[in-house]
């Protein structure tokens, strides 16, 4: 049911096969860190709908194509906690709870929704932090152009130790010089 509920959301946003290729991009990085094959199990199911939380965003502040104002950045920043709340009831997708709702917190603490910093945040959300980052800027998107790979790894090397954890940085680098990586642009 989630599944089909994302299809919708990534259609609504104009992102579709974003959570695919956000699990696409995070799974061989997975297997770098040493992951078992259980918890890269998690990480497939959990990817694809990290970002269920979108369906209380108006589809309008979803596609808008300048800059969000102060009242539509919050409604975007409430999509984690959201889709917590969707996915908290279902007890057989507890387990997607870290990917969820903590995707967007940083390693230097000035994320959201809870501020959480370094190993304080668990490694699922920090690894789908940099997949989804990265996935993001190399997507076309209504407010903006996509990024070349070189140019989203630039950022994503800029934002390692503060957006991002340093070692999931390297590791997503390393892996991306070993395999072909899924690409939206």
């Amino acid at each position: 049911m989630l599944a089909s509920i994302v299809r919708w959301l990534e259609e609504r946003d104009q992102t579709e096969g974003h959570g695919a290729r956000v699990a696409a991009l995070a799974e061989p990085v997975a297997r770098h860190l040493g992951w078992t094959p259980e918890r890269i199990a998690v990480l497939r199911h959990a990817a694809p709908i990290h970002d269920v939380g979108k369906l209380v965003v108006r589809a309008e502040v979803l596609v808008k194509p300048g800059p969000l104002s102060d009242e539509e950045r919050d409604e975007m920043r409430a999509h984690p906690r959201a889709g917590a709340s969707l996915v908290l009831p279902l007890r057989n997708a507890r387990h997607i709870l870290p990917y969820v709702l903590l995707h967007h917190e940083h390693w230097d603490g000035y994320g959201y929704p809870c501020g959480l910093r370094g190993t304080a945040i668990p490694v699922e959300a920090r690894l789908l932090a940099v997949a989804d980052a990265f996935d993001a800027m190399t997507s076309l998107r209504p407010y903006r152009a996509a990024r070349m790979p070189g140019d989203a790894f630039a950022e994503l090397g800029r934002g390692a130790g503060t957006q991002f954890d340093p070692q999931i940085v390297e590791s997503f680098f390393s892996v991306w010089q070993t395999e072909e990586l899924p690409v939206a642009v």
